[in-house]
């Protein structure tokens, strides 16, 4: 493998975009960071965490020091698919620089703030002294876009086992809208995913008395589910919100009454809320339709991640700091949006979330602006040496 600049940020995200990483797949790009951090001094760990009725996943953990403050660069090098890929500019996996701006899949989520990582990291290192405190580490998964199984919330197990402390994790997910510099995300809402499944009968349509239709009582508890305004937001967080996502029946004849009807809806929360408090919420409207409508109904939860907020600290502010330092923007402090593996790093440190701008994210002609990848190289570097100093 050709030896790659570490202090180049352009050059390492353009090397890990032409890895083509769709989830599940390493695609190269974890054997790629491994490849720039050992020369650096890291010690490197390749872990495959594996769960039943779950794709594999390789993960990569790399340290270096051993000391306190414990500093994580935490993030995903799995990207979603391309989508059609005619209708790219350039193919998704060139990493072609075209006008300014680095096109391919994952450049701005988030290839191009591993490179920016990287790059920080290696202009700390390089300074007179090296790394004369604390200890830099890297957490990077192949399973964010995927079902979060086997990524993130595994090392963090195999961590703690080792009885490895982190200090502070920044997540470089692309947290802007449309400028570097507008947002630091320092929380974000839970996600608690329902199934409701109504019983019935199968029979002919044409003879109802001796079937039972389980949609249009389906039909009833979603109505009143939707309609339910959950709460009106904090100073935090915006409002909760609640979604139909699927809904159907094991029936393809417009002529038979099928045998059960079921639906899935997410919620997005806010700390008005905790988990068991919302699934007591939905089993309680569900229980309020069916003393109306006798039926067959249950409900099944889950969900990968709680609501959580880190609240302005150390942390966050040496990051507000390094962003008006590096852009002259003092970026606002939010929490919207998805969801994404810090709601497993919460869990074990003070983490927030800090990348390049998210509009393009997942689109066809995914791209970053080069300078938007040297000036969060810029952001990084400030941030990692004052944090590693404070």
């Amino acid at each position: 493998m050709t030896m790659l600049d570490p202090t180049d940020a352009v050059v390492l995200a353009q090397a890990l975009i032409r890895c083509d990483s769709v989830t599940p797949h390493e695609g190269g790009a974890l054997t790629l960071v491994e490849s720039v951090l050992k020369p650096l001094g890291f010690s490197c760990h390749r872990l495959l965490m594996t769960e039943p009725d779950t794709p594999d996943v390789e993960n990569l953990y790399a340290r270096i020091g051993s000391g306190a403050p414990h500093l994580c660069f935490a993030g995903h090098t799995d990207v979603v698919p391309t989508g059609d890929v005619a209708a790219w500019t350039h193919p998704p996996f060139s990493g072609v620089i075209d006008g300014g701006e680095l096109y391919g899949r994952g450049a701005v989520d988030m290839k191009g703030a591993i490179a920016a990582f990287m790059a920080a990291a290696a202009l700390h290192l390089r300074q007179p002294g090296g790394l004369s405190r604390g200890s830099i580490s890297f957490l990077l998964t192949g399973d964010e876009e995927g079902p979060s199984i086997n990524g993130t919330a595994k090392v963090l197990e195999w961590l703690a086992a080792r009885g490895e402390k982190l200090d502070g994790a920044v997540v470089g997910e692309p947290t802007n809208p449309t400028v570097l510099g507008q947002e630091i995300k320092i929380g974000r809402r839970g996600s608690l995913t329902a199934e409701v499944v109504v019983g019935g009968k199968q029979g002919h349509v044409a003879y109802p008395q001796l079937a039972e239709n389980p949609i249009p009582k389906l039909v009833r508890v979603l109505d009143r589910l939707s309609r339910q305004r959950l709460d009106d937001g904090n100073a935090d967080f915006e409002p909760s919100n609640l979604e139909v996502t699927v809904i159907g029946a094991p029936n393809t004849a417009t002529n038979v009454i099928p045998v059960e009807a079921r639906a899935k809806l997410n919620i997005r929360y806010n700390t008005t809320w905790t988990r068991p408090k919302l699934e007591a919420w939905v089993r309680a409207h569900i229980d309020a339709v069916a003393a109306e409508l006798p039926m067959r109904v249950s409900v099944t939860f889950s969900g990968t991640g709680d609501v959580f907020l880190t609240k302005p600290g150390p942390l966050v502010t040496l990051m507000q700091q390094s962003v008006a330092a590096a852009t002259g923007r003092t970026p606002a402090l939010t929490t919207n949006g998805g969801t994404s593996d810090a709601r497993f790093i919460q869990a074990y440190c003070p983490v927030i979330e800090c990348g390049l701008t998210n509009a393009l994210a997942h689109h066809v002609n995914e791209r970053v602006a080069i300078e938007d990848l040297r000036t969060l190289t810029q952001v990084y570097s400030r941030f990692l040496t004052s944090f590693l100093a404070s």
